[in-house]
């Protein structure tokens, strides 16, 4: 299984300078190499064939361009090597239906990125603090907030330079782990729906609130009416520009904290976990709550749950979601609901629930026969699912982080 580790690097101003040059030599290397490219008609070979052809050409590229030889080597490949992934990325969208056009070459600030592949990098303690040694580089000091696990091989590091001007390193690990297998009598199991309202409510009748994130966009949205005022290309207009992408880090880091705790709770706490497979692609282009489906990042979810439930062996199911509210989770009789009647009544056998409950229950039971164990003995009614569940407000997932859910329920709870 392969895992990528992100963390914060704490350059100097030397430091910052010699990351700079280092990518922009690579920028340009990537420009030149993409208009070689250009230039290889395509019956000439595949296209790993030509890019490696002019991956080929970098030692000779020496010779006259003095700048290459003060960056390591495979940093260099693996920048032609990106021409690859990007033609195969257009190929992707041109198959789902997207007009696409050629590849472009990059100005300085659309260039972030650079990698070590394979060799060149290496973590060391100097001076009493963690550093990462580069190759040709510089030995940069690195916040390493968590380690990376004994058992795991680090295949690679990319340095990138975000928006806001801080430079991170990513590294790709690779860890030996056999995927969890379907279980035959797991013993604890949930079904998770989620939502806007309330992000997500599991069949153990835990609903989770969705982060309030109101301050952070007005206050986004005041630094870009700020930024709308400034002359383009003026100093004042390069730090409002800064102080922007400041607000939509501070958006995404918080969203992706709230996601990564809640992800990692059900991981733990489960061993069987049943999800809808939504597709959030296809709510985004509907004209209504477009911005609110954005906001919930519900792919994102989906996809640190599938990940860590992988990483702590918990089998994870994505399961269709058509009809999961409309069904009825104790008779399976489907019964019409808008989307502001938040209680399911069913008229054919008279069960009552919350909305999201009862849509939990028919994710878990449709995630049992996904993997063969048929549908769940109990039904909703026979363990008193009640109406009004626990409930769990986004900000104490924020600030407790992720192990005690439970616990938190119970303080919810008794205040």
């Amino acid at each position: 299984m392969y895992y990528a580790y992100k963390y914060r690097l704490k350059p100097s101003d030397a430091h910052r300078e010699e990351l700079d040059r280092h990518r922009d030599i690579c920028r340009q290397l990537y420009n030149h190499a993409l208009y070689r490219f250009n230039q290889i008609p395509e019956d000439e070979g595949t296209l790993n064939q030509r890019v490696r052809s002019i991956r080929d050409e970098i030692p000779s590229l020496k010779d006259w361009w003095n700048e290459l030889s003060d960056v390591y080597s495979t940093v260099l490949q693996t920048a032609v090597m990106r021409i690859e992934q990007n033609v195969k990325s257009l190929g992707r969208l041109k198959q789902n239906g997207y007009g696409v056009g050629q590849l472009k070459w990059k100005p300085p600030r659309e260039f972030r990125s650079f990698t070590y592949s394979q060799s060149g990098f290496e973590l060391d303690k100097k001076g009493g603090q963690t550093v990462l040694s580069l190759s040709k580089l510089a030995d940069i000091p690195i916040r390493l907030h968590r380690s990376i696990p004994d058992d795991a091989t680090v295949k690679q590091v990319t340095l990138k330079k975000e928006p806001t001007g801080e430079w991170f390193a990513t590294f790709g690990v690779q860890i030996d782990r056999e995927p969890p297998g379907t279980p035959e009598n797991p013993e604890k199991c949930v079904g998770i729906d989620v939502g806007i309202l309330k992000y997500a409510h599991d069949t153990d009748g835990t609903s989770v609130g969705s982060p309030d994130l109101s301050d952070e966009r007005e206050r986004l949205e005041r630094e870009q009416r700020k930024l709308s005022r400034k002359q383009h290309g003026s100093n004042n207009y390069e730090k409002q520009r800064r102080r922007v992408a400041e607000c939509h880090a501070d958006l995404r880091r918080k969203r992706r904290d709230f996601l990564h705790k809640l992800s990692a709770y059900y991981a733990r706490e489960y061993d069987f976990v049943a999800v809808e497979d939504l597709n959030v692609k296809g709510m985004m282009e509907s004209p209504s709550n477009s911005r609110n489906t954005a906001s919930a990042a519900w792919r994102t979810f989906l996809s640190l749950l599938e990940y860590k439930c992988e990483r702590e062996g918990t089998h994870f199911v994505a399961v269709n979601p058509r009809g999961t509210t409309k069904e009825c989770a104790s008779c399976s009789v489907e019964t019409d609901k808008p989307l502001w009647v938040r209680e399911h009544s069913c008229p054919s056998c008279g069960f009552e629930a919350d909305r999201d409950a009862n849509a939990a229950w028919n994710i878990i039971s449709r995630g049992f026969e996904e993997v063969g164990m048929g549908r769940s003995e109990s039904t909703p009614v026979e363990t008193a699912l009640p109406v009004d569940t626990d409930s769990v407000s986004a900000k104490r997932v924020l600030e407790a982080g992720s192990p005690t859910l439970k616990e938190r329920v119970a303080s919810a709870a008794s205040e």
